[in-house]
């Protein structure tokens, strides 16, 4: 989970994990939304893959990344139950 929090620290990765949200997408898709070069793009992606954040699989010379919700599933339960064991230790 460390490293999904350190990926989902910079806002460049947030943006394409938003992008994801509306389908599969070509590391070339997504770079055309952003002002930076492809390298960058493919940097970001695998800090993504690697967090396990997004899924990429190769469809003949293309690799399509999309988001792996289960990893993001896990963070929204770990964190709401951090936030209901600090309400009852304010009680």
């Amino acid at each position: 989970m460390e490293l999904a929090f350190k990926a989902l620290n910079d806002e460049t990765r947030r943006e394409i994990l938003r992008l994801l949200k509306n389908g599969d997408m070509t590391a070339g898709e997504i770079a055309a939304h952003f002002n930076f070069s492809k390298p960058t793009i493919s940097h970001h992606l695998d800090l993504l893959r690697q967090a396990d954040l997004v899924a990429a699989v190769k469809e003949g010379q293309f690799i399509y990344y999309s988001l792996n919700t289960t990893v993001m599933d896990e963070i929204i339960q770990w964190m709401i139950r951090l936030n209901s064991k600090s309400k009852r230790k304010n009680k």
